[in-house]
């Protein structure tokens, strides 16, 4: 049996669509064997567990209780430093018993360092770097810039490279890597979405996100906008610009934010200014919970500043949602806006980015033209079927491992 060692800077408890991605596509792999190191932070979680195809390791000091999903905060974040050279150091014993044939680092972050620095002491262990990256690369360049040299390692030293978009393949070719890249995108399971939307609880979803009759008449069938949107609460996702729309859209629109963030505060704030009580925060929820919220709101929205891929807007189209992004990043690799690309069948709008106003326009574009919309949600679901299904992601996955390995 081939061995694998995967080397994350987080994983359950703590999910996101990185986290995401390596169980969907490990659990269907169950001829290979997984050992992950990764860090523990709280001491709630055991330093040993499997779970799924995963032997999971978890390094690093801890804090008492439970940590909540986005708050890793001082001292708690000194962890990612440490981790560069504990989890290549147990990654070194562990291999001593498990001669790995492979390791894949998620990201080229601190996991990304760990694995260059294993690389570099077993140069015959192959070396697969995962970009998941979602923050601006402007940005990623401005956090490096004072080891610059040794981050370009982390990609020059890989054996192969496999990203989520073609936006992050040009990332790994400035970055200097000249061998093949791999474009396989992160998925979503078309079956657990669409029982969600037979789901007999929705109803009561509707009263939570404040699904009503329409005041004046403006909204979708007879029945006000529910716009939604589900992301950290950070700079780069831009809901800030989303909640600002609102001042643009029917007085009885409303919003429901999923997720928690470092920006929580400071919009609850922006939305007092505009109407706080046509938003609803949910703060963090469980994965399985969001696609509840998404099958009986009307259009999910995200007018992201950067994004690496934006696994949120699949899922939402999944849920027969249509969506709203921007022209950033790898969005599109899957939105097609109607005005914009010609060739392609539409699946979503694009709205200009910091431009509330364009937001409510895309958005009123659902709004008045009903055949537009239907004609989106189903070619976005068309879509989502035949190219971002969990079982394909990981067959191709699969093949690159054992390529890889060879």
């Amino acid at each position: 049996m081939k061995r694998i060692l995967i080397f994350s800077i987080t994983y359950h408890p703590y999910i996101g669509g990185a986290e995401i991605a390596i169980k969907e596509i490990t659990d269907r792999i169950p001829d290979v064997h997984f050992d992950m190191v990764t860090l523990r932070l709280s001491d709630d979680v055991p330093h040993f567990e499997r779970i799924g195809n995963v032997n999971i390791h978890r390094i690093g000091f801890v804090k008492k209780g439970k940590l909540k999903n986005s708050r890793v905060v001082f001292p708690l974040s000194l962890n990612k430093y440490f981790f560069t050279f504990y989890a290549c150091l147990h990654a070194l014993r562990l291999h001593k018993k498990h001669a790995y044939n492979m390791t894949w680092a998620m990201m080229a972050n601190y996991a990304g360092f760990a694995a260059l620095f294993f690389k570099i002491l077993k140069p015959n262990v192959k070396y697969l770097l995962t970009l998941q990256e979602g923050d601006p690369l402007s940005h990623i360049k401005k956090r490096i810039r004072f080891v610059h040299p040794i981050f370009l390692q982390i990609f020059k030293k890989a054996d192969a490279i496999q990203t989520i978009s073609t936006f992050l393949k040009k990332f790994a070719k400035d970055a200097g890597y000249t061998k093949k890249i791999f474009v396989i995108p992160n998925g979503v399971d078309t079956s657990i979405y669409k029982k969600y939307r037979e789901d007999s609880e929705l109803e009561s979803y509707k009263n939570i996100v404040g699904k009503k009759v329409s005041e004046d008449g403006k909204g979708i069938n007879g029945e006000n906008i529910v716009l939604v949107t589900a992301s950290r609460l950070v700079y780069k996702n831009g809901v800030d610009t989303l909640i600002k729309s609102l001042k643009f859209l029917p007085q009885d629109t409303r919003l429901v934010v999923i997720g928690d963030g470092p920006l929580m505060i400071s919009l609850k704030d922006i939305a007092e200014d505009v109407a706080f009580e046509r938003v609803l925060f949910t703060g963090f929820l469980e994965h399985d919970v969001i696609p509840k919220y998404l099958s009986v709101c009307d259009i999910f929205v995200r007018p992201s500043r950067s994004e690496g891929f934006g696994n949120s807007f699949i899922e939402a189209m999944a849920c027969s949602v249509p969506i709203v992004g921007t022209e950033v990043g790898g969005i599109t690799d899957f939105l097609f806006d109607p005005e914009k690309n010609c060739e392609a069948l539409p699946t979503g709008l694009f709205a200009k980015v910091d431009n509330p106003e364009s937001v409510a326009r895309a958005v009123m574009k659902y709004v008045k033209n009903t055949k537009l919309k239907e004609d989106i949600i189903k070619n976005a679901q068309r879509m989502v079927v035949l190219k971002y299904e969990w079982n394909s992601v990981a067959k191709q996955m699969n093949r690159l491992f054992i390529d890889v390995m060879k």
